[in-house]
């Protein structure tokens, strides 16, 4: 009983750490579905070998989908004219950042792998896609078709009301309140249980695994990248989920680098979507996005390490100090409310799984996700 309440308690406690900043990352997600211009998207990613792929990779660092959940946002973007290497930048920066990750990353970790973190996802995606194209033979030029639709209440199509009359249709407060609406029920819908898994699994690793465990083997070098890309790769998490565990690792012995490693792999590779990605954009395509990952993950990991130890900071005694700035009472009502958010796709969960004994799925996400709604896959979000 001792164990259960102790492994509770630490998960309470990095729920606490986090809770304003997932919150404060969900309202600007929020705020870019509803905002973000789909036919301008499109066009900048359907034209050019490094401009698209730079667009492209820049595009997918503030958007919160998973590895999973980004297949449809990109077989959208390959629909509406963007190039290969474009939709291979967006499957890569895409998943391994968001502006809610960024955040919490602030909240349990540090500054520096707060931006580290979404300046590795752009360059891995910036190198995949800039390869891609370059290897592949030239495409066509395809006609660019945004998805216009409206992102409020879907009252207009787009197509047989233009952007200029529909924009009139809702005023802003309305928008802000479509916004808000999007955060907390289909983004966070697919996020909470996985967050809560990683809440859980952080508090495991605290108090059932050594110290000594995770510093012998993970405290830094080369050997410890491949450890954690040899994890991370198979392995189906998302990106914020991934945050806390990192920064228990960290807290445990493990080096920021080979964290990094994790936080890099984890959230944009699993089993299931690599065999999708071969179906979506080829085998080519494919191999140069996992070898992508995987070297650009253990290049950064490696330079990770060097910058904590040249600049003589412990990265186990700054994780998790921005947090601390944040007033108990203000951690404790956003973490009461993240926990109430999440009770609708939990019991959603457990319904499903329920009504449909047996079934699997490398994902515990239910319902609506992120991606059910067209504005933000097409990046019109």
């Amino acid at each position: 009983m001792n164990l259960l309440f102790n492994i509770l308690l630490q998960s309470w406690n990095i729920l606490l750490e986090s809770s304003v900043f997932i919150l404060f990352g969900l309202l600007v997600s929020g705020l870019l579905r509803v905002f973000l211009n789909p036919g301008s998207v499109s066009r900048h990613l359907g034209q050019g070998r490094f401009k698209s792929v730079f667009k492209a990779s820049l595009l997918g660092i503030p958007i919160p989908l998973c590895s999973c959940g980004v297949l449809p946002a990109a077989a959208a973007l390959k629909k509406q004219g963007a190039s290969n290497g474009a939709v291979t930048s967006f499957l890569i920066s895409t998943p391994e950042s968001g502006v809610d990750s960024i955040a919490i990353t602030y909240a349990l970790m540090d500054p520096i792998m707060t931006v580290v973190r979404p300046v590795a996802a752009f360059v891995t995606a910036f190198a995949a896609g800039v390869t891609e194209n370059l290897l592949g033979k030239p495409e066509p030029a395809r006609p660019i078709v945004p998805d216009l639709s409206c992102p409020v209440d879907g009252c207009c199509d787009g197509k047989n009301c233009s952007p200029e009359i529909h924009r009139n249709h809702h005023r802003f407060g309305e928008k802000i309140l479509a916004g808000f609406r999007f955060a907390f029920t289909d983004v966070w819908g697919d996020l909470a249980v996985w967050f809560l898994f990683g809440l859980l699994l952080s508090g495991i690793i605290t108090v059932l695994i050594p110290e000594s465990v995770f510093s012998r083997y993970m405290g830094g070098g080369i050997g410890a990248m491949l450890i954690m890309l040899g994890v991370g790769i198979p392995i189906y998490i998302c990106a914020t989920a991934s945050t806390p565990i990192a920064a228990t690792l960290i807290l445990q012995g493990v080096s920021p680098g080979a964290a990094l490693v994790f936080l890099m792999t984890g959230p944009a590779t699993n089993v299931t979507s690599l065999t999708v990605l071969v179906r979506v954009l080829g085998k080519r395509a494919t191999i140069i996005y996992l070898a992508a990952i995987a070297i650009c993950a253990v290049g950064f990991g490696l330079l990770v390490d060097w910058i904590y130890a040249a600049w003589g900071v412990s990265a186990q005694a700054v994780v998790g100090q921005a947090g601390e700035a944040i007033p108990h009472a203000v951690e404790l009502t956003g973490a009461i409310f993240i926990l109430v958010l999440s009770v609708k796709p939990v019991w959603r969960l457990m319904r499903n799984r329920i009504s449909t004994p047996g079934s699997t799925g490398d994902a515990p996400a239910t319902g609506t996700t992120a991606v059910d709604a067209p504005a933000p896959c097409a990046g019109s979000t």
